[in-house]
């Protein structure tokens, strides 16, 4: 049987794909352009015609898993249960990836210099609001809270303790310190 040859996203898929299982098998020491290409059954000019430098293969294979696990944005019509939702469901779908990463990628924050903050800034699109950016505009459109400038550090707050949780124990967090987080921190600061 005659192998058809891949093209556009469905090879681009391919690639990312075998992208993903190398960094995740290897970490960043092992995820050179020849371990993918081995990995997904190409050259390396492949790769390189893609993305020029390995940083921007890096970029764009986290992107795309970030992508694939979207997390879902709840819409119940209560800032609190809306936050409680959010958080939930970004423990549940990214827990283990946040975990995975944070091990693997060491090796390249020590090659660029970088930290987690710079890589999540360069993930994150300039146009795309977060989720808790997002449920607290509509708690504003709902009147829920008053219409005034809140810093994106406090609005991020709750993502950001979630993560940290995440990091510390390296375990699922409880529903008490979701819960805990919006009822006690979040929602009085704001």
């Amino acid at each position: 049987m005659e192998r058809t040859r891949r093209r556009g996203t469905e090879l681009e898929d391919a690639l990312l794909e075998a992208a993903w299982d190398v960094l995740l098998e290897q970490g960043y020491p092992g995820f050179t352009y020849e371990a993918v290409a081995a990995r997904a059954g190409t050259s390396r000019p492949v790769l390189y015609r893609r993305w020029p430098r390995r940083e921007d293969l890096l970029l764009a294979t986290i992107r795309r898993s970030l992508l694939a696990t979207r997390v879902e944005l709840p819409d119940t019509g209560r800032l609190r249960d809306d936050a409680i939702g959010l958080m939930r469901n970004a423990e549940a779908g990214r827990s283990q990836m946040v975990m995975l990463l944070s091990g693997q990628l060491m090796g390249y924050f020590r090659d660029t210099g970088t930290s987690f903050s710079e890589l999540r800034d360069q993930l994150r699109s300039a146009e795309t609001a977060t989720g808790f950016e997002r449920i607290v505009a509509r708690a504003v459109e709902r009147g829920e809270l008053a219409d005034r400038p809140r810093p994106p550090r406090l609005v991020n707050l709750p993502f950001d303790l979630l993560r940290h949780e995440m990091f510390m124990t390296l375990k699922p967090i409880p529903e008490q310190t979701i819960t805990e987080i919006v009822d006690q921190i979040w929602l009085p600061l704001l």
